[in-house]
């Protein structure tokens, strides 16, 4: 049986559409246990970073470092006890959330990601489901404006050693914003494009976990 742990972004729960083509693949993917890691509706505590770091240099940590301190192991825990993990994440004003950011600090603090330690989640399956509401690829005007995608490639494989597929799906925005009305086929062919992958990506994670 699969653990997958998923971590989702969106501050939307109705018409999310990272966390649509999310479920689309974690349906796909036989008897599973999933935990779940909901940074849109329960980000962690913004002061836990600073926190779990001071607890690190402080010969006696005082109550908060040390609720900061558990708080970063549990976080750490779900990571390396999962056989595959699932990120979820739009863009917001062209870069990570907050409340990503804020998970890789804290799961970056745990000994056991720290730097020049070999990740203990190194070769296991990741995928990264990401939306973005405009579009940003070659040729576009706003080529290079995703300052997100980049950074979380780079910490999910050259810094954790993920397996890492990425599933994208743009011009989210296009059915509901003047302007764009001339992208919204573009956007349904991009969206659809999106689930098929994650779909066939959930079937091959099933088939994997089933060898």
């Amino acid at each position: 049986m699969t653990t997958l742990l998923r971590v989702d972004a969106s501050i939307r729960q109705d018409g999310s559409v990272t966390r649509g083509v999310a479920d689309t693949l974690e349906t796909e993917i036989g008897p599973a246990t999933t935990l779940r890691r909901d940074l849109g509706t329960a980000p962690l505590p913004s002061d836990t970073w600073p926190q779990a770091v001071a607890a690190a240099f402080s010969p006696e940590p005082d109550a908060a470092q040390l609720r900061a301190r558990a708080l970063a192991t549990e976080v750490a825990d779900e990571l390396v006890s999962a056989d595959a993990v699932v990120v979820a994440t739009p863009l917001y004003n062209f870069g990570v959330p907050a409340a990503v950011k804020a998970w890789i600090d804290v799961v970056i603090t745990d000994p056991r990601f720290a730097p020049g330690v070999p990740s203990p989640v190194a070769g296991r399956p990741a995928f990264l489901v990401v939306a973005r509401g405009g579009g940003y690829g070659e040729g576009t005007p706003r080529e290079g404006w995703d300052h997100a995608t980049a950074y979380l490639k780079r910490i999910l494989v050259d810094v954790w050693g993920l397996d890492l597929q990425v599933i994208e799906a743009e011009l989210t925005l296009a059915p509901s914003t003047p302007g764009m009305e001339s992208l919204i086929d573009l956007a349904r062919e991009n969206l659809d494009a999106a689930h098929a992958t994650a779909r066939d990506a959930g079937r091959a994670l099933d088939t994997v976990g089933a060898a």
